[in-house]
C-alpha cells in the first residue's frame, strides 16, 4: 500500500478527543464511510491480497464490521457471517465470553453459519486491545473456521491487539496505524 493511500485514508478518519472518556482519541470511520473514494479504496485494499483465492466466508463484528465485511464479501464473492452481541440472532447459536477494558461481554454466531474447514476472513474497523477480535477468532475456530486473516482499517499497535491475534496464529492486516489510544 502506498504512502499516498495511507495519507488519504488517515485524512478521511475523524479524530474525536476525550471520547468515550478523557484521554482517549476516538478514531471515527463514519467520515471515511461517507467519502466514496476513501470507502472504495479501503474496501479494495482489504480485498486485494485475497482476490483470486477461495474465501468461503467473511465474518464481520457488530456493527462497523458489518458494513466493511459485507462490502469485502461482495467483492470476493463470499458469504457473509454476522458476529452479534448476545441475544441478537434468531436461530441456534454458539456463544463466547470475551474481555473488554471495562468488563466482560458475550458475542455469538449462528451454529450453522460456517462449515468446518471453510476459509474465513474476519473484518472490523479497528483493532485496539484485541479483546473483541480475539473472542471472535476463538468463536469462529470453535465452529470449525479456518481463519485466513483478520483485517482492519485501523490498528492502534501500542494497545497490543495485533499481537494477541498473531499469538493465535492469525495473520493480521491493517491499512493504517495511529499512535496512542
Amino acid at each position: 500500500m502506498t504512502t499516498t493511500l495511507q495519507q488519504e485514508l488517515i485524512a478521511a478518519i475523524r479524530n474525536i478527543p476525550d471520547y468515550p472518556k478523557p484521554g482517549i482519541m476516538f478514531r471515527d470511520i463514519t467520515t471515511l464511510l461517507g467519502n466514496p473514494r476513501a470507502f472504495r479504496r479501503s474496501v479494495d485494499e482489504l480485498v486485494h491480497p485475497y482476490a483470486g483465492t477461495k474465501i468461503d466466508k467473511v465474518a464481520g463484528m457488530e456493527a462497523r464490521g458489518f458494513i466493511l465485511g459485507g462490502a469485502v464479501a461482495h467483492q470476493l464473492s463470499s458469504g457473509f457471517v454476522p458476529i452479534r452481541k448476545k441475544g441478537k440472532l434468531p436461530h441456534e447459536t454458539v456463544r463466547i465470553a470475551y474481555s473488554l477494558e471495562y468488563g466482560v461481554d458475550e458475542m455469538e454466531v449462528h451454529k450453522d453459519a460456517i462449515q468446518p474447514g471453510e476459509k474465513v476472513i474476519l473484518v472490523d474497523d479497528l483493532i485496539a486491545t484485541g479483546g473483541t477480535a480475539e473472542g471472535a477468532v476463538k468463536l469462529l475456530q470453535q465452529i470449525g473456521a479456518d481463519i485466513v486473516a483478520a483485517c482492519f482499517i485501523i490498528d492502534l499497535p501500542e494497545l497490543g491487539g495485533r499481537k494477541k491475534l498473531e499469538a493465535l496464529g492469525v495473520d493480521v492486516r491493517a491499512l493504517v496505524e495511529f499512535e496512542g489510544h
